[in-house]
């Protein structure tokens, strides 16, 4: 049985982990802010964006380009976007539990983030590149590794790629996700609500007419790869939001467990010490006693 200076030796190293968790807690919470503001700014572009591709295909007529070439698929690309850093839950373990769906034989993969490729490492699973981002993530570096992903499918080293990633839906709701990059057949879609991602063909919106200077083809062309680095840039601001809550969340079920725990232990301490307490007045009245 632990004595009373055992147990408060462990209320004080509980108390001290409730004040750092507590402190976690309030920087993921400034950050998650930041994180959720950047996403949801983000989609309401994304949409707009789907609606000038798809007015710009219904005008381009027989319109081909390198990345909305359709073939075999025999080898398949997987951007991998994960975190950096734990202390957020189950968000890595529920998103590497989809990446190990993929074949191992006929899947490489591009990671983004410090945990996704230590994950690929340990399997040893076939890593292509590895890539960081900031907790705002920059659109240069969404463009860097879409860039690498565009390369591997036009030079025909991959004839798929696809994107794994973390949907932010709500503070307490983070759902792993996999959507297909290219090619570029299908265009991802956020409904009104901008919590949810629906597929639309590429197909115009509405009966409205457009014209385009100086095409419909050649503006499509240029507006293919700016859509592929945006779509990418998107996927991390929803990671990182995603992140970024679950982490303020765990901290903060932390800090309502060690609070829990020291009451239990406070608890347990005033009853020892009152036992203790007890036994010495006992055995004081046991010796008068016996000295008449």
């Amino acid at each position: 049985m632990p004595s009373t200076r055992d147990i408060r030796r462990r209320i004080k190293s509980v108390k001290n982990t409730a004040q750092i968790t507590k402190a976690m807690q309030m920087v993921a919470s400034a950050k998650m802010r930041r994180a959720q503001q950047s996403a949801l700014a983000g989609r309401p572009y994304a949409t707009l964006m789907n609606s000038v591709l798809a007015a710009a295909t219904a005008g381009a007529g027989e319109f081909s380009h390198p990345l909305m070439e359709h073939r075999e698929v025999k080898r398949r690309a997987v951007i991998l976007i994960s975190t950096d850093k734990g202390l957020c839950g189950a968000l890595n373990t529920n998103l590497l539990r989809e990446a190990v769906r993929f074949d191992r034989n006929t899947t490489v993969y591009v990671c983004a983030g410090r945990k996704g490729a230590q994950w690929v490492s340990r399997l040893k699973r076939e890593l292509a590149a590895e890539f960081t981002y900031k907790d705002i993530p920059a659109f240069s570096e969404a463009r860097a590794i879409s860039k690498f992903a565009q390369e591997l499918f036009t030079s025909g080293q991959v004839d798929a790629v696809d994107v794994l990633f973390t949907n932010f839906l709500s503070t307490l709701n983070q759902k792993p996700e996999v959507r297909q990059l290219l090619p570029i057949g299908k265009i991802q879609q956020l409904d009104a609500d901008l919590s949810n991602a629906s597929s639309v063909e590429l197909t115009a919106n509405g009966g409205g007419e457009y014209q385009f200077e100086p095409g419909a083809a050649t503006v499509l062309g240029n507006l293919l790869p700016h859509y592929v680095n945006y779509q990418v840039f998107q996927f991390l601001q929803e990671s990182k939001a995603s992140e970024q809550s679950a982490r303020m969340v765990a901290m903060k079920n932390a800090t309502d467990n060690a609070k829990q725990l020291i009451k239990d232990l406070t608890l347990e301490y005033n009853k020892l010490r009152q036992a203790n307490i007890t036994k010495e007045l006992l055995e004081i009245t046991s010796a008068a006693m016996a000295m008449g």
